[in-house]
């Protein structure tokens, strides 16, 4: 069993209680900037065992009476067909995705803003797909001299000038596909409309990480750091908070940066500001969910090691580039950690070179560790699932799960009607075998009964995977790493 070192419901229920605070603290109203993923936070519950990946928008749901949710998105990403990478869609379709998960929780979906909004042509075309499907769209415009330039962006011609958006409830939760949507600037601005129209109303922000009430350098902060390697963050103690009140707290660059520019834009709509650092503007409490430390320390350093191989991998395939390698690296020495640290790495290595084809090895949730190899019939992956699965169901690893003259027939298929190459099977492919098989023989039926136990498992694989493979791992909730190699030489991998 994996050990818990996060009490979600102690942190439901004390998350839920600091959104009222601040809702009240505000006179009624709150404009909540979501940082993050409102679902599927697999980070978060990688770094703090016991987290549910859902736990945002269940604590939401406890709120959804007074909460009502408006996506953001720019104009710009809409233009770039930017997409998704742990999803892979555009952001545009993603925001019809969140739409209709935050109906499927009860919650209340009131419009869409279009942010950074300069007449693009796909962007007009968007807003009138979405109206067409009854949302209401609203557009915000490119400001000259954001963020400096206080004085205009604090005027009828700055935030002035955008289009104000209705809402109706007391907590209006601003969220978006992802960063750089431009959320906590629609947030500014409808508090500068607000004020204008004599409602009273404030702004707050709901970001997971880093956690401002554990050390700077505490291995959950720097998974963090490793997590958004990509966009540069740097994780500081918050040196407002400090001088204000003489408590060392953690935040990262970017808020701090913009912290005295908010500041001056508070005084300037409110008269003065409400808050004296950018930590007293978070309302997260996630730190306080924490019930054992260590636990969350041990799986913060192996999030790191994972993000240090996804990196590697995304280099060779055009992603990332080899600053992001060299500030993870950074960062596990910081830790104290090395891939030596990650068990199923040097297991599948080992396997790999004693077979001299692709492998791969899965640490079980008792700390065994099983290994898959490549065969005529199956990759090294779906072997490696069908040896997992025996061994959790108590099953000899010589017996077969799925008899040769079952695959057989599928690789006919694969290579002489659908074309494929490669005839050994996927993943998907043997899972699927197996549930046939488990109809009629009962090993195969314990096997199968055994797929919930894979959730939360790490995996390292000699090769970089396909993205079958990949996804279908993902979606049995193991941890996978890849050394940064193909299995061939081909430069078209698909």
């Amino acid at each position: 069993m994996k050990k818990i070192g996060f009490d979600n419901d102690k942190y439901l229920k004390m998350q839920s209680e600091r959104i009222k605070e601040r809702i009240g603290a505000f006179g009624g109203k709150l404009y909540l900037e979501f940082g993050g993923k409102l679902f599927d936070d697999y980070h978060a519950s990688r770094v703090l065992p016991g987290f549910k990946p859902d736990s945002k928008i269940k604590m939401l749901t406890q709120l959804k009476d007074e909460a009502e949710i408006v996506i953001v998105i720019s104009a710009q990403d809409i233009e770039k067909n930017k997409v998704r990478s742990d999803l892979g869609i555009t952001y545009d379709m993603d925001v019809l995705r969140l739409i209709d998960a935050f109906r499927g929780y009860g919650l209340y979906v009131g419009s869409v803003c279009l942010t950074h909004f300069a007449n693009q042509s796909s962007a007009i075309a968007y807003q009138k797909k979405l109206e067409s499907l009854g949302m209401k769209v609203y557009r915000h415009y490119p400001i000259e001299g954001y963020p400096s330039n206080i004085p205009f962006i604090v005027s009828d011609e700055g935030y002035g000038k955008n289009e104000y958006i209705e809402t109706s409830r007391s907590l209006v939760v601003i969220t978006a596909p992802g960063p750089g949507s431009g959320k906590m600037a629609t947030c500014l601005s409808q508090v500068y409309h607000e004020y204008k129209r004599g409602i009273k109303a404030g702004y707050a922000k709901y970001e997971t990480f880093p956690i401002w009430n554990l050390p700077l350098k505490h291995p959950v902060n720097l998974a963090y750091e490793a997590a958004t390697a990509d966009l540069n963050d740097v994780n500081m103690i918050d040196p407002f908070h400090l001088e204000a009140y003489g408590e060392t707290t953690v935040n990262y660059n970017r808020d701090v940066e913009v912290f005295p520019v908010l500041n001056a834009m508070f005084e300037k709509i409110m008269g003065e500001s409400p808050y004296k650092s950018p930590t007293d503007m978070g309302v997260n409490m996630a730190g306080f969910g924490i019930v054992d430390d260590e636990v969350c320390r041990e799986a913060s350093k192996q999030e790191i090691i994972r993000r240090y191989y996804n990196t590697r991998c995304q280099i060779l395939q055009g992603h990332a580039d080899m600053d992001q390698v060299f500030k993870i690296e950074l960062l596990m020495k910081q830790a104290g950690i090395s891939v030596d640290d990650r068990a199923v790495v040097s297991a599948a290595m080992v396997k790999a070179e004693a077979t001299g084809e692709p492998a791969a090895a899965m640490e079980l949730p008792d700390g065994r560790i099983v290994t898959g190899k490549t065969s005529s019939l199956l990759g090294a992956s779906s072997a490696l699932l069908l040896n997992a699965l025996k061994a959790l169901a108590g099953i000899d690893d010589e017996a077969e799960l799925i008899a040769p003259a079952t695959i057989e027939p599928i690789q006919d298929l694969k290579v002489n009607h659908l074309g494929n190459h490669n005839p050994r099977l996927h993943t998907d492919e043997v899972l699927i075998a197996l549930s046939i098989c488990a109809t009629t023989d009962e090993r195969a039926e314990l096997a199968m009964q055994q797929i919930q136990s894979l959730k939360g498992c790490e995996v390292h694989s000699s090769v970089i995977l396909s993205p079958v493979d990949i996804n279908v791992f993902r979606k049995l909730g193991v941890n996978l790493t890849c050394e940064p190699v193909y299995q061939n030489k081909k430069l078209y991998h698909h």
